[in-house]
């Protein structure tokens, strides 16, 4: 391997190790486990040597004790096979549960920009695939290291023990399986990768037809879709097979080295019985140590392999962890301006620019100004950067220049970032609804709202003429993507949970698009008359909304300016 991938491998394994100390109780109680049934088995073996013994009449003496001992150890073998699985899955659970827990948490409180990079069903295949094999590996590399060790070097003591040459004959597999695994080691790493990046394609563009599959079929493109799933499975299956036959050639290779070796342990122990030197039982017993010693070594080889597969998900995991997370600007300002937020607030933009990132300039000296008791409209063609200002306002992105502030009456003021983000409620474009009950959606917001304030806001949202109606009302379950309400049905239920918040700005990016006319308006006024002093900020292509709007501002080309009223 490169130098460069050499120390890429060690700062994955070193991230590794973190999760390790978490469980070193547990991986230590593995290891005394994987040692006592390693002991067992050669002991068994041992064992077995003289049972032949005394069954050929070498020795019949000691046969009561013999059997015991098997049985007792047989018995044994299956009481410690018991635990180890069990506390298995339990710990590795533990690390699986850790790690993912710890990542979303990332993704979840990650720059809003820097997860640009990432597609969804690659995030959560990270979040499964990769996770799984890391937290298997966390809990089970070190011990098995030490376990397939203890039987290696168990077994080449034993035979050294009996016959010097037999332990010579039985490692001569060792110098080719080093080799092999110098030899794929690099390839392996390479393969991994991208087999693990095929996988997250496959995951993303079933994620992704099935997010859209309403716009798929009205289309009529549902075969191209279909024939789209086949070339990315197409594509994983071509690296799978690539890889398989690499990893083919190389087992056959040892697999025929170890049976050469097998057979000239074979042979020489019919040659050692055949002069005499050694006795059945003894011959069973170099047939049986041989072929452990072999195979303990080619387990320790294929340790190399699941090192590998473990640190290409450990780096992917890695590479989602250090994604920079938002900045939270002046918490304690912004937390003066909440508590102050009953006597007034106001929104202040001024000549800021921004560019998103690779892309060209959105927006271009921009101001704006929105004041508490405040409707604030801001008007212009799709694509020109409405949404953009939300984001702003919300504190996802930060402009190149100028200044976005809130301010309170007290004359505190603080940039608007991830600090004063809960004080805003925010119904974006689109639907938003999630797939479960139409109260534990509101209570996403409010957790403790009671049935009343959850009714009062779908009044306000004018939602709930038709949400009483519903064969459970509040409690009626919603499909994923608000399945089962129109768009007009769905887009109040997000305001109603926008309106439950209570927070003291709202923020409607579209979101009475779907809307009639009269209905915009009297949502929009009871907004307003709900709280006197709340500041209600709407983007909206139409006309007829700005009648009841303070302010109205214009976007177009990334121009922006006051329309005077």
């Amino acid at each position: 391997m490169k130098k460069h991938n050499i120390s890429q491998v060690k700062g994955e394994a070193k991230w590794m190790l973190k999760y390790a100390k978490h469980y070193w109780g547990a991986i230590l109680l593995y290891c005394v486990l994987g040692v006592l049934a390693t002991v067992m088995g050669l002991a068994g073996s041992v064992m077995s040597k003289y049972l032949i013994d005394i069954v050929t009449g070498y020795d019949t003496k000691a046969i009561g004790w013999v059997v015991s001992l098997m049985i007792a150890m047989g018995i044994g073998n299956i009481v410690l096979n018991a635990i180890t699985s069990r506390a298995t899955v339990l710990i590795s659970t533990k690390v699986y549960n850790e790690i993912q827990a710890e990542i979303y948490d990332r993704v979840m409180e990650a720059d809003w920009e820097s997860l640009y990079e990432y597609r969804s069903g690659d995030l959560i295949n990270r979040l499964t695939g990769d996770v799984k094999t890391v937290s298997d590996s966390v809990i089970s590399w070190f011990p098995s290291l030490i376990t397939k060790g203890a039987q290696f070097l168990g077994a080449l003591v034993i035979i050294l023990y009996y016959d010097p040459t037999m332990a010579v004959i039985a490692l001569l597999s060792a110098p080719v399986s080093v080799l092999m695994s110098r030899v794929i080691l690099s390839k392996m790493r390479k393969y991994s990768q991208e087999l693990r990046k095929a996988s997250s394609e496959v995951i993303t563009y079933q994620e992704d037809s099935f997010q859209n599959i309403q716009t798929i079929k009205c289309f009529g493109i549902v075969d191209f879709f279909e024939k789209g799933m086949r070339n990315v499975q197409q594509k994983y299956k071509d690296l799978m097979m690539d890889y398989n036959k690499m990893s083919i050639t190389a087992t056959s290779l040892l697999s025929f080295t170890g049976m050469l070796v097998s057979y000239g342990c074979l042979g020489w122990g019919v040659y050692r019985l055949w002069k005499g030197a050694i006795i059945f039982g003894t011959l069973t017993l170099f047939i049986q140590l041989a072929n452990s010693l072999s195979s303990s070594f080619s387990s320790l080889i294929s340790l190399v392999p699941q090192a590998v597969s473990a640190t290409t998900s450990a780096g992917r995991i890695m590479s989602v962890s250090e994604i920079k997370p938002e900045p939270v600007i002046e918490e304690e300002t912004a937390q003066k301006i909440k508590e102050n937020s009953s006597k007034g607030l106001e929104i202040r933009i001024e000549n800021i620019d921004f560019t998103y990132k690779g892309g060209e300039k959105v927006l271009s000296n921009v101001n704006l100004l929105a004041k508490s008791g405040n409707i604030v409209a801001i008007v212009g063609p799709s694509g020109e950067g409405k949404t953009t200002i939300m984001r702003i306002i919300l504190g996802l992105i930060n402009p190149q220049s100028g200044k976005s502030v809130m301010r309170d009456n007290l004359g505190n003021e603080c940039a608007l970032s991830a600090a004063t983000r809960e004080m805003f409620s925010y119904v974006p474009q689109g639907n938003t609804i999630f797939a479960d009950t139409i109260v534990k959606n509101m209570r996403m917001v409010k957790n403790d709202a009671t049935d009343e304030e959850i009714i009062a806001a779908l009044k306000t949202a004018c939602a709930y003429d038709f949400v009483k109606k519903l064969p459970e009302g509040i409690n009626t379950i919603i499909g994923e993507n608000g399945q089962g309400l129109s768009e007009g049905q769905a887009q109040r239920i997000s305001i109603a949970r926008a309106v439950l918040r209570d927070a003291p700005v709202i923020l409607l990016d579209e979101a009475t698009s779907a809307l009639d006319v009269d209905t915009e308006e009297k949502v929009l006024k009871n907004i307003i008359k709900k709280d006197s002093k709340k500041i209600c900020i709407v983007t909206t292509h139409r006309p007829s909304v700005l009648d009841i709007c303070e302010r109205v501002y214009r976007i177009n080309k990334t121009n922006f300016e006051e329309i005077k009223k």
